[in-house]
């Protein structure tokens, strides 16, 4: 085991010889004074999460793009889009009842923006990467706590120059924002960028909207910072070393799998057909479950955190900002999700996501607002496969001018054993990407899974 957790650690060492060469920072293009906005009960458990961390990799188009022209017209279009967007560029704060809150007003500095030098990576070595070591370098704020930007800003954004592109890395404090929110803001940045003067759709700011209560949470930094999943640290600590990989599932592999788990169509119960993300989803669980030999009465979850937009009452607009999440927690038995077909496992997922109605997440937000609970990695249950980001989220559009992403990834963050990310794949249509951690012993049997890969 020590040789592992040596290895480990190696691997997390592993340098691209990133140099940083500037730091500043970018705040709106305008006066917007003194603004504060309450964090409601959606956001409020993430604050012990750790910043919410992307990746996009752009080539060069044959070295058209000049890096220092590229860092001024990414930093111009940020000061624009931050107007509307301004509680990025704020800080958390608590008002005098102690309720946690964004807090922005004109004099504070805004987005951290480093420039940095990688000359010798080149974007198809960054795109071959399946692990995260030696992404980390590539993104700010690796093993920074949400509740740290009380402290520091909300956004970080490093833009790193590469052999042959440019790589940016964000970091998103993940109380203030979800997914849905994070890529809004991307494809509106990337939007003004391209030329337009205002972002075509507008963030909705008011969360109060969606949940009015007020809840004082007895939380503070702890005196030694904790190592995030992910940062070189924490591979000591761990008693079983992660490892990353990408799995790259074309439509041809989505459309197979989708068929093979609705068989049985249409479903016995009465039920609706599976969707994409509920046959890919089983898919998964299942071959997961079987490469952690598990025994047959060991207890697995499945987790997904499912936009809440459409499902509250009243519905609030795709273009609110901030988190509208909860997590869905649905399991069985080990040998019941295997010994079935396929269909049991992806009809245990479809109840818990059918289930989760307005008044699901309404007696959810009262339990929690009765006893407030800050999530940590362990809540995402035992044995869990659990699914963050979606494949709905438009990432190969954040087009700054010169095409679209080579790649898109997240970081180190915010990682467990069994997390795993869903985004959509370069090629579009319906392929989709699947990034997922496992310990090492188990993603090397779900690698040798020939079953598994016969489906990709």
């Amino acid at each position: 085991m020590a040789g592992d957790l040596n290895e480990a650690v190696k691997k997390e060492e592993t340098s691209l010889k990133v140099k940083i060469i500037g730091k500043s920072h970018v705040k709106p293009n305008k006066k917007i004074g003194t603004k504060h906005c309450q964090l409601v009960t959606f956001d409020l458990p993430y604050l012990a999460f750790y910043y919410n961390q992307k990746l996009l990799l752009y080539g060069d188009n044959g070295g058209e793009m000049k890096f220092p022209e590229t860092v001024e017209k990414l930093k111009d279009g940020l000061e624009t889009v931050l107007e509307p967007f301004h509680q990025l560029a704020g800080r958390l704060g608590k008002d005098e009842d102690g309720i946690f809150r964004v807090e922005y007003d004109d004099d504070m500095e805004g987005v951290e923006v480093a420039e940095a030098i990688a000359d010798d990576v080149a974007i198809a070595d960054l795109v071959a990467e399946e692990g995260t070591a030696t992404l980390k370098e590539l993104i700010p704020y690796n093993g920074i706590l949400n509740l740290e930007g009380l402290q520091k800003p909300l956004l970080a954004v490093q833009i790193t120059k590469l052999k042959d592109g440019v790589a940016m890395g964000c970091a998103f404090n993940h109380a203030v924002l979800d997914g849905t929110a994070t890529w809004h803001f991307m494809n509106s940045w990337s939007e003004i960028c391209r030329g337009a003067h205002d972002v075509s759709v507008p963030p909705f700011l008011e969360r109060t909207k969606a949940r009015n209560t007020r809840v004082k949470l007895d939380i503070s930094l702890p005196s030694e910072p904790a190592a995030a999943n992910g940062d070189p640290k924490a591979a000591t600590a761990a008693a079983k070393p992660l490892k990353e990989k990408v799995f790259k599932f074309s439509e041809a592999a989505i459309d197979k799998i989708k068929s093979k788990v609705n068989s049985t169509n249409p479903p016995s119960d009465g039920s609706n057909p599976f969707s994409t993300f509920q046959s890919l989803s089983v898919h998964i669980w299942r071959h997961v479950t079987q490469a952690r030999n598990l025994k047959p009465e060991d207890i697995t979850v499945f987790t997904v955190f499912a936009d809440c937009r459409k499902r509250v009452d009243p519905p609030m607009p795709e273009s609110y900002f901030g988190n509208l999440i909860q997590a869905i927690f649905t399991g069985t038995a080990a040998g019941l999700l295997l010994m079935n077909p396929a269909e049991f496992g992806a009809g245990v997922i479809q109840k818990a996501i059918v289930s989760h109605d307005a008044a699901a997440i309404d007696q959810r937000n009262k339990e929690w607002e009765s006893a407030p609970k800050i999530f940590e990695f362990k809540d995402a249950g035992m044995n869990c496969v659990a699914v963050g980001s979606s494949p709905r989220f438009k990432v190969y559009e954040v087009d700054f001018g010169w095409g679209k992403p080579e790649s898109v990834r997240s970081g180190c963050n915010n990682r467990f054993d069994g997390m795993m990310y869903l985004y959509q794949g370069k090629s579009g249509e319906k392929s989709i990407d699947v990034e997922i951690s496992l310990e090492e012993e188990a993603m090397a049997r779900l690698e040798k899974d020939e079953e598994f890969f016969m489906e990709i």
